[in-house]
């Protein structure tokens, strides 16, 4: 039996809670990895709140392409990780963007709270999408 999931298994993991790691190439150095909470949903684009100009912004806007990995590391193992186009990166979120993303990992009350003291109204906060492109996944409860 095949470990690989399908698409409704996929996109269904991807959309549950997980905090994912962000992977974007750079030119002549490591790609750059880091652990990011993130939006989705079945069918949609994957959203990125961070801060414009951060090295994860700037790496992003050069290579104008990301991967993303989430996994669930108790046994059984599972992941999936979807690589795609930025498809757009220069507006803020909206204040509900920014909770849905928040809500996904903190109480609603810590999760309003976050976004208060986060979310900039200057520009300084931008809202990557990202569509997905490409998948791999495992579940190896399937096997």
């Amino acid at each position: 039996m095949s470990t690989v999931m399908t698409e409704a298994e996929r996109e269904a993991f991807l959309a549950d809670r997980h905090v994912g790691v962000l992977a974007v190439s750079r030119d002549g150095r490591a790609p750059l990895a880091v652990p990011i909470w993130y939006g989705y949903e079945p069918g949609g684009d994957v959203l990125l709140w961070m801060d414009r100009d951060s090295m994860k912004d700037r790496a992003i806007r050069k290579a104008g392409r990301v991967s993303l990995v989430a996994q669930f590391e108790q046994f059984p193992y599972a992941y999936v990780s979807v690589e795609g186009p930025v498809v757009a990166n220069d507006e803020p979120p909206t204040r509900e963007e920014a909770l849905a993303i928040a809500g996904r990992y903190l109480p609603q009350a810590d999760a309003q709270a976050f976004v208060e003291a986060n979310l900039r109204s200057d520009g300084s906060s931008i809202l990557v999408r990202m569509r997905p492109e490409r998948w791999l996944s495992q579940d190896q409860s399937k096997s």
